[in-house]
């Protein structure tokens, strides 16, 4: 197929590329380049073994949008673009609802105009809110906590209000946990703007010397070491979750699907700081400071739907994790070059 991919040259974009190509997909990427850098395209190219057709711009751009539809014949979209940093949401939550909401508007209304009914859409966690019993199921009810978790529960809706109009749609919601990891090559990977909000790329600064220690947020939760527990998945894991949900979405008769991805188990964050002792070969500094506000004790998927439908398991441990981030990490201690 033809896919567009949306938000392709960012962390999980970039890797579900690299595996579209490989399965045989025609892939086409578009990205504003407003949380990834251009200087991963080369990357992505020499992994993918051939040119790719990239397109910098915004999808909220409309007429931008719309030409592109009109220019290519699209099979499908993977849609990962968006605004992503929850902090950041709450500090300026009307940039992230017009900029996540309105992108996705422009790309459904050019996918309607144009034929391209099948759509696998990046959500998130989040969309559980704050009290969800774990593991979480993919019918409990949605919520969140914060405006980019808003922005995802609202696309959801959206998505699944449109698909109602049209038989023909065929739409995937991925709800995944916390990706982390790189390719194997440590080529690409995650590269956040100034001091990473997420725990593995910020002990990953730590150990490559840009970050002095990691600041653990409480160690009183109810878990086996009082530290606050998470869904770890490779990103590599991911990226096949997304690769199979497309796959799905040609045999199936469901205009809406959703799918969890993610371990079924969860790792705290001193495990995860151990793990990643052992991939650097070293100790490394970190003081427990108080819990964050909003934080829970635990938050880990209930895969199984994924895993029967799709035929799709993580498959790589908290060791690959740490071992795969830490390549990328120390070949590239700066994250991509400008």
């Amino acid at each position: 197929m033809r896919v567009l991919v949306t938000g392709g040259a960012g962390y999980i974009g970039s890797h579900t590329v690299v595996q579209l190509v490989a399965a045989g997909h025609d892939v086409v990427v578009v990205d504003n380049f407003s949380n990834a850098k251009p200087t991963v395209v080369p990357r992505l190219e020499a992994l993918t073994g051939g040119p790719l057709e990239v397109h910098a711009f915004d999808l909220t751009d409309r007429d931008k949008t719309e030409s592109l539809f009109s220019e290519r014949q699209f099979d499908a979209v993977v849609h990962f673009a968006g605004l992503k940093a929850v902090g950041e949401s709450v500090e300026i939550p009307l940039e992230y609802y017009q900029t996540n909401l309105d992108s996705t508007f422009a790309l459904v209304r050019a996918m309607q105009r144009h034929g391209c009914f099948r759509l696998v859409f990046s959500s998130s966690a989040t969309v559980y809110g704050e009290h969800a019993p774990v593991p979480m199921r993919e019918d409990l009810p949605t919520s969140a906590t914060s405006p980019y978790g808003w922005t995802k529960v609202m696309i959801e809706q959206v998505l699944r209000d449109v698909a109602k109009t049209d038989e023909r749609w065929r739409i995937a919601l991925l709800r995944y946990f916390n990706p982390v990891g790189a390719h194997a090559s440590g080529t690409i990977g995650e590269d956040p703007s100034g001091i990473p909000n997420n725990l593995m790329p910020f002990i990953a600064q730590v150990a490559v010397g840009k970050l002095d220690k990691l600041r653990v947020f409480g160690n009183d939760y109810d878990t086996p070491d009082g530290t606050a527990m998470r869904d770890y998945i490779h990103v590599e894991d991911l990226a096949a979750g997304h690769l199979a949900a497309l796959t799905r979405l040609g045999s199936t008769d469901e205009r809406v699907s959703t799918w969890n991805l993610g371990t079924g188990q969860g790792t705290s964050v001193l495990e995860v700081l151990h793990a990643f002792e052992a991939a650097c070969g070293r100790e490394l500094p970190y003081e427990i400071v108080g819990r964050r506000a909003g934080d829970i004790a635990a938050s880990y998927a209930d895969p199984s739907r994924a895993q029967s439908e799709l035929g799709w398991r993580a498959t790589r441990t908290i060791e690959d994790m740490c071992a795969d981030q830490w390549r990328w990490q120390e070949a590239n201690p700066l994250g991509y070059p400008d």
